[in-house]
């Protein structure tokens, strides 16, 4: 298995932490949905690394072992984090992949910052109305911002629960969801930031903004997936990708799957 190398760049908000496969001609930057980190894509650094693409996971701002903001923050703000690893690896330019909140992310970047952005790979994009994302807002992002350590360490027992449901099925499912809480609870900053930025940004516009090559992969499982429909209105012009089943978390449970969608795509798009 390979172990990506490890290393920090000076943010906007003090360090960003990084896993770097190093091997792969061709750089792709990713980034997490929330409240996950960079040890999303474990399963995925080893196969892209074999398919000649640099792979390049960042923990958002605040996530994983990111320094975090002192307020909560908007996508703009972990969007930052880009350019300042890309500066620190000596990349000109990369072609950027987010998956749910990270979709968000790698957008906005490639906004603010086109000319370090090769191409977009959303993995699970969710263009949502306001009033889903104030749904999403009264529920989860709530439910996130209530959580607090109980004596009897039912906290823990019940975001696990919550977890699992969402692996249900899966070989591993166990101990996926034990990572997923992990992860979630390793950040500086509190883990609701995330889903904070991810429910109060507008990322239907933002895929219209978009100027680079775009694909947008899509899995059956996913909770996202019925925006499968209202991305392809919006954007006709982007290439589309379709895998079945998965559920959220789409790198854990088809890795070999994703890594042939989206290594494909990205080496399609440096012949062009």
């Amino acid at each position: 298995m390979l172990i990506p190398r490890r290393g920090y760049a000076d943010g906007p908000y003090g360090q960003i932490h990084f896993q770097d496969t190093v091997k792969g001609d061709i750089p792709l930057l990713l980034c997490s949905q929330s409240p996950l980190t960079s040890r999303q894509f474990d399963k995925v650094y080893a196969p892209l690394a074999a398919a000649g693409i640099r792979a390049i996971g960042i923990d958002t701002p605040g996530f994983g072992m990111s320094d975090p903001p002192s307020k909560p923050a908007f996508i703009e703000d972990f969007a930052r984090a880009i350019p300042v690893v890309l500066d620190h690896l000596g990349l000109a330019s990369s072609h950027v992949g987010g998956h749910h909140t990270g979709c968000k992310i790698v957008m906005e970047a490639a906004i603010a910052y086109p000319d370090r952005v090769r191409s977009v790979v959303l993995s699970g994009p969710g263009p949502m109305s306001r009033e889903e994302q104030l749904k999403y807002i009264d529920t989860v992002l709530e439910d996130e911002k209530n959580y607090e350590p109980k004596a009897d360490g039912s906290h823990l027992s019940d975001w696990f629960k919550k977890r699992l449901e969402w692996v249900k099925g899966e070989p591993d499912g166990m101990g996926l969801a034990t990572g997923y809480v992990v992860q979630g609870l390793t950040g500086r900053g509190p883990f609701w930031y995330g889903h904070h930025a991810a429910f109060n940004y507008d990322g239907a516009e933002a895929m219209t903004k978009l100027t680079q090559p775009t694909l947008a992969l899509f899995n059956t499982g996913d909770i996202l997936y019925p925006l499968a429909e209202k991305t392809m209105k919006l954007c006709p012009h982007f290439s589309y990708a379709e895998m079945q089943g998965g559920g959220v978390d789409i790198t854990d449970t088809d890795p070999e799957g994703w890594v042939k969608e989206v290594a494909g795509y990205i080496k399609t798009q440096e012949k062009v």
